[in-house]
C-alpha cells in the first residue's frame, strides 16, 4: 500500500494520539516554559564574566548545582580560547567527581522505520518513498539481541521506535519483553541485556504507565529544536510531531506515568546552537522545579546526511567542531549532574576529543539499519537507515582506545536495579557518592566483558587498567573493598551480574 494511502487509513489512530488535556494541565497561564524572546534577551544582554564572577560560576558548577540562565549566557559570551580551556578543565573535574573515570557503552537498536510524521531532515519521513520500510518480528528481534549479546557483548540498549500504529504501545511492550528474555552463552558465562532504554514518540500518560510496567529504563524524547518558528518549519502541520507542545511536555507526562529517569536532547544544526543550549537548561530547570528530578541524560546530536534527504545541504545553523566542543563543555557545567551522551554520529577524532569534555556515555559497534546486527545484507543498506554514522568501529576497538586513555568501560546497570534513580540519585550525584558505586560496578562489569569478549590485545590493555583501578579502590574506599574484591573474585571464577 502506498505510504500516502497508508497514512489515510491510519487517520483515526493519528487523531487519537494527542491528548490536549495532557498539555493544558502543565501550561502556566497558557504559556510554556520556553520563552523564546526572554531567552534571546538573556543572551543578548549577557556580558562576559569578570574573573571574580567566573570563579563564582565555576564553584557553583563544581558543587553540582544547576546554573541560572544568566550564568550560562555569560559563559556563552566568552571568546578567549584560554578561558575556554579552563572551562574544559573544570568540566572534566565535574565529570570525574560525579561519575568517576568510567564511560558507559550501549548500542542503538532500530526495530522499524515506519513513521506517520514528515520531518524534513529525517530519512524515515513519511514522504520519502525511496526508503525500504520494515518492522522486525519478535523472532527477528531476538536474533538481533543474540548478535548484540553473544557476538559483541552489549548489556544495555537504546531501542528506537518510529511513530506508527505498527509500532504502537503493544508492539513496544512485546519487543521489550522479548529483548529481556534472550540469554546467550558467552566465552566464560552467560550474557543478556540488563537495561533497555527507549527512544520513542511522545505518549499519553496511560501509555507511559503501560510502558513503565514493561520494565524499560530511561525514556528519551528529543525536542529536536526548542525554537518555535524553526520547529514549525521542519515539522509540517497536520502531523503528530507538528504539535510543539505535545512533544515539549513528553517528559512531564513520563514522570506522571511513573518514570523517574528521562532523557532530553536537541538536534544541533536546525537552529542557533546558543539558543538550543539555553533551552536545554530551561528544560532541566523546569523538570527540577516541577518534579524535583532533572534529566538523567542530555543528548546533543548534530544533524547528519540521510538517504534521499537534502535538508542538511547548506545549513544556515551548521555547528562547527569548535562550537560543538563548547556545547559539550557548557552542558556539563550548566547541568553538572546529568549524564551526557555522545553518539557514533560523530567521527573517531571528535569522539576521542569529546572524552576530555565531560562525556559519560557513548555507543559502539553501532548499526542503525533495521535488522542490521543479525543480517549482513542490512548493514550497508542506506535505504533502511535514518542517517549516516560517522564512526563504525567495533566495541572491542572503542574499548581498547578508552583503556589506553585511562577510561574504564562500564556495562553497569546496578543503580537502576538498586533503586538509585530519580530523586534517590540526585543527592548521590551531587555529593559524589554515586561516582564511587560507578567505579566499583564499572570494574566488575569490565572484568566480565574482558573475560567473555575481548581480543587478546584489548584484554592485555584492559588488565593493566583494572589493576590500577583496584589499587585505587583499596586506597580510597577501604570500607567497600572487602565486599568489592569478593565479587570480583567470583566474577573471575565465572559468576555473572554481581553488583554493589
Amino acid at each position: 500500500m502506498p505510504l500516502q494511502q497508508d497514512a489515510k487509513s491510519n487517520k483515526s489512530w493519528i487523531d487519537s494520539r494527542i491528548k490536549q488535556e495532557e498539555i493544558d494541565k502543565y501550561l502556566k497561564n497558557g504559556s510554556d516554559f520556553i520563552p523564546d524572546e526572554e531567552i534571546w534577551d538573556v543572551l543578548n544582554n549577557a556580558k562576559k564574566p569578570s574573573p571574580k564572577i567566573l570563579k563564582q560560576i565555576l564553584a557553583k558548577a563544581m558543587a553540582v548545582e544547576t546554573m541560572s540562565p544568566v550564568e550560562l549566557a555569560s559563559l556563552i559570551k566568552i571568546d578567549d580560547p584560554k578561558v575556554w580551556k579552563k572551562l574544559a578543565q573544570v568540566a572534566v573535574k565535574i565529570k570525574k567527581r560525579v561519575y568517576d573515570n568510567r564511560i558507559v557503552t550501549f548500542a542503538p537498536l532500530y526495530l522499524g522505520n515506519f513513521c506517520v510524521n514528515d520531518c524534513k531532515y529525517c530519512g524515515f519521513r513519511r514522504s520519502n518513498t525511496e526508503v525500504k520500510r520494515e518492522i522486525l518480528s519478535i523472532d527477528e528481534v531476538k536474533k538481533e539481541i543474540e548478535s548484540l549479546v553473544g557476538k559483541i557483548g552489549h548489556k544495555r540498549l537504546i531501542v528506537v521506535y518510529g511513530e506508527h500504529p505498527k509500532t504502537d504501545i503493544d508492539y513496544i511492550k512485546e519487543t521489550i519483553r522479548a529483548i529481556y528474555s534472550v540469554k546467550v552463552k558467552t566465552r566464560n558465562g552467560e550474557g543478556n541485556i540488563r537495561r533497555v532504554n527507549v527512544n520513542a514518540a511522545p505518549m499519553s500518560i496511560a501509555d507511559l504507565k503501560e510502558l513503565k510496567k514493561a520494565g524499560i529504563g530511561t525514556f528519551q524524547v528529543f525536542q529536536e529544536t526548542y525554537h518555535k518558528e524553526t520547529y514549525k518549519k521542519v515539522h509540517p502541520e497536520g502531523t503528530i510531531k507538528g504539535n510543539y507542545h505535545w512533544r515539549l511536555y513528553a517528559m512531564h507526562r513520563a514522570f506522571d506515568g511513573g518514570f523517574d529517569d528521562v532523557g532530553i536532547g536537541a538536534l544541533f544544526g536546525l537552529y542557533d546552537w546558543r539558543f538550543e543550549v539555553m533551552a536545554l537548561l530551561y528544560h532541566a530547570r523546569e523538570l527540577e522545579a516541577t518534579f524535583g528530578i532533572g534529566p538523567h541524560t542530555i543528548s546533543f546530536p548534530r544533524i547528519e546526511p540521510a538517504f534521499n534527504t537534502i535538508f542538511r545541504d547548506n545549513l544556515k545553523y551548521k555547528v562547527s567542531d569548535s562550537d560543538f566542543k563548547k556545547i559539550m563543555i557548557l552542558i556539563r557545567l550548566a547541568v553538572p549532574y546529568t549524564g551526557m551522551i555522545l553518539t557514533a554520529r560523530e567521527n573517531e577524532k571528535m569522539r576521542r576529543e569529546a572524552l576530555a569534555l565531560g562525556i559519560t556515555q557513548t555507543d559502539a559497534s553501532s548499526k542503525i539499519g533495521v535488522g542490521a546486527y543479525s543480517n549482513e545484507e542490512n548493514i550497508q543498506n542506506k535505504k533502511k537507515e535514518q542517517f549516516v554514522l560517522g564512526d563504525s568501529r567495533s566495541l572491542d576497538s572503542v574499548i581498547q582506545e578508552l583503556a589506553r586513555m585511562g577510561y574504564i568501560t562500564s556495562f553497569c546497570t546496578a543503580g537502576y536495579r538498586c533503586g538509585r534513580t530519580g530523586k534517590n540519585i540526585m543527592e548521590l550525584l551531587k555529593t559524589g557518592t554515586e561516582g564511587k558505586f560507578c567505579k566499583l560496578n564499572a570494574i566488575l562489569t569490565f572484568r566480565e566483558w574482558l573475560d567473555d569478549f575481548a581480543s587478546p590485545e584489548t584484554k592485555e590493555i584492559g588488565e593493566k587498567l583494572i589493576k590500577k583501578e583496584i589499587l585505587e579502590v583499596k586506597k580510597k574506599m577501604p570500607k567497600m573493598y572487602k565486599a568489592f574484591i569478593n565479587y570480583y573474585r567470583k566474577i573471575e571464577g565465572g559468576e555473572r551480574d554481581l553488583f554493589l
